[in-house]
Order: C-alpha cells, then structure tokens, then sequence
C-alpha cells in the first residue's frame, strides 16, 4: 500500500524515480524498492517524502481519521464558497471597469466637442 501510495503521488507530481531519488538524496533504486514494496522509506524520511509529494506522513501511511475526513470534507466546502465568491468579486469588478471606461469616454466625447 505505501509502495502504491508513493508511485501514485510520484506520477501525479510530475516526478520520474530519478527526480523524487534526487531530491531525497538517495539512489533511483532505493525509490523503486519503495514502490515495490520490497523496502519501505524511514521514520526520518517520510516527512521529507511527503513534503515533496505534497502531502501529508498520514496519507502516506494511509492513516485517515474521522476527523481528518470531516476536516477535508469541510476545507472542500470552504473551497468552494471561496471560489464562488471570487467569481462573483470578478464579475462585479469587471461591470465596474466597463462602466468606468464608458463613464471616461462620455467624458472625453463631451470635453472635444
């Protein structure tokens, strides 16, 4: 599963064995171990590894809690009105600048003529 865990990640990155191995200043066969499941990474390396995977030790580990569950459920949510506000904010902004630009023009009509 942590083998799985870690290839998946590694690919969803954009990262090759050789790239995670280098960054993790260990050699390209020690990441394909991990992926095997024929060696596992050490206490000391998962938070190195899921720093660079962009995640958590827990996920790596595949440890979910009930309320790590809710907590993700309930940033998704957050996220969600953030993004509806933005775009709303965005629609606003961009009304506002249109009406800005007539206002100037009328202006500028009015003032050469």
């Amino acid at each position: 599963m942590l083998g799985e865990t870690i290839k998946r990640l590694r690919t969803a990155n954009g990262l090759s064995q050789e790239a995670l191995a280098v960054q993790l200043n260990v050699v390209r066969q020690t990441v394909s171990k991990w992926e095997k499941g024929t060696s596992a990474p050490d206490a000391e390396m998962l938070p190195k590894l899921a720093d660079i995977l962009n995640t958590t030790v827990e996920e790596l580990l595949g440890i979910q809690s009930p309320s790590h569950q809710i907590m993700q459920q309930e940033l998704a949510r957050i996220a969600e009105q953030l993004a509806k506000k933005n775009r709303r904010l965005k629609k606003i902004w961009t009304a506002v600048g249109i009406l800005c630009g007539f206002i100037v023009l009328l202006m500028l009509l009015s003032f050469s003529a």
